[in-house]
Order: C-alpha cells, then structure tokens, then sequence
C-alpha cells in the first residue's frame, strides 16, 4: 500500500529518532527469532506510520507510551485501529511499560509470535463486498441506479 510523500518522509525522522522502548524492542525483532517472522520498523502505511509492521501476518505492533492513556489519544487510536483493519492489518498494542520491564523485550515475544501465528486477515480485494438492500444481482446494481447496470435501456 502506497503512503504520500509526506509519510515517507515522517517515517525516515522517526527511524532516526526511536523513543527507548522502540529501540529495546527493534534490537529483539530484527535478531528474526520469532520463527522466522521480520519485520520493519516505522512504516509508512497510508497517511500512517507504524511502529512495527510485520507484512508475511499483515500484524502491526504499536508501542504505547503514557501519552495513549489520554481520553483524546484513545480515540484517534480507535479510528487508526479500525483504518487499518479495513486494509486486512491487524494491531497488537504493547504498553511501554511492558516492553522496558528488565532488560530487553523478551518477554513480551510470545505474544508477538503467537500473533504472527494466527492467519492473516484476507486482502481487502479479497473480501466480497456486501450486497445493498434491494439491490438485483441479474441487473448489476441497485434500483436508484435505474437496475440497468449502467447500461443504456432499449427503446
């Protein structure tokens, strides 16, 4: 999935400038222990950019600082959440604190790798789009379009 110009860019600054706990958790992943998932950091997806992004489990790993306790921080979480769901990503939250508890990240690993495990959403372009109401598979589209499909009517 393309990102603008203006994600990328954003993506590059923060690669240069991970907060402690990003940092912690990249050295474990990127030592690929996680049966045999990689992974990428800061990547542009969107108008977003993740933490983590792992692209064999469509899985996106958000490292969640304080600042995500807020009330306004949750929902824009929520629309960011439900944004990539909608584009087949899952997103497995970490707090902070979870990952900076002792000395590397390694305990929380088997959460991660029990993500990775479980199967991928199917691609968008997969997923069949849900049929309106009254609409008429035979003619291609619903009623308010005329039920011709687009098509020019006979006369």
């Amino acid at each position: 999935m393309r990102a603008p110009s203006s994600t990328v860019a954003r993506a590059r600054r923060l690669r240069r400038a991970m907060s402690l706990p990003e940092a912690i958790l990249w050295r474990e992943l990127r030592r690929r222990t996680l049966a045999g998932f990689s992974f990428r950091r800061q990547h542009p997806v969107g108008p977003f950019v993740l933490d983590f992004y792992c692209p064999e489990a469509r899985l996106a790993l958000e490292v969640d600082g304080a600042a995500h306790d807020r009330p306004d921080r949750a929902a824009q979480d929520e629309y960011r959440t439900a944004w990539l769901a909608e584009r087949g990503i899952r997103v497995l939250r970490l707090p902070a604190r979870d990952v900076l508890r002792g000395d590397d990240a390694e305990h929380v690993l088997p959460t991660i790798e029990a993500a990775c495990a479980e199967p991928p959403p199917p691609p968008p372009s997969a997923v069949p789009l849900p049929r309106s109401a009254g609409e008429d598979p035979a003619r291609g589209c619903a009623p308010a379009c005329g039920g011709d499909g687009g098509r020019e009517a006979d006369d």
